[in-house]
């Protein structure tokens, strides 16, 4: 296998130019609508890093990039396929019933919604 050394020497300035890229792109949009709308002041290049990272931090976190596959939508997902159709019709029939999800079969002699 072929050593990528190079890699060393391209990725940090790839980084560099690729967070310059999102700040100045994050200036321009802010300084172009919000001033205009809002009527909130300019930022400059810094403060529009600033809020990218911030953004980073609140809606993105420092993970993988993601939830792909780890979490409690791919455990489901597994889980429902190794049931009956039986059994996947009786869990949904359970979630429906602690959620709150679809229609909920009347008690008999209980008055029907809305009426």
């Amino acid at each position: 296998m072929r050593k990528k050394w190079w890699i060393f020497f391209v990725a940090p300035p790839a980084f560099v130019l690729f967070v310059a890229l999102g700040g100045w792109i994050v200036m321009l949009l802010w300084n172009w609508l919000l001033p205009a709308i809002v009527g909130w002041r300019a930022v400059t290049f810094w403060q529009a890093l600033g809020l990218l990272a911030l953004c980073r931090i609140l809606f993105g976190g420092f993970g993988r990039g993601g939830h792909r596959g780890s979490g409690v939508r791919g455990r489901i997902g597994e889980r429902l396929e190794r049931m009956t159709p039986e059994e996947r019709e009786r869990m949904r029939e359970r979630m429906r019933e602690r959620c709150g999800f679809g229609l909920r079969r009347a008690e008999p002699g209980a008055p029907e919604p809305g009426h």
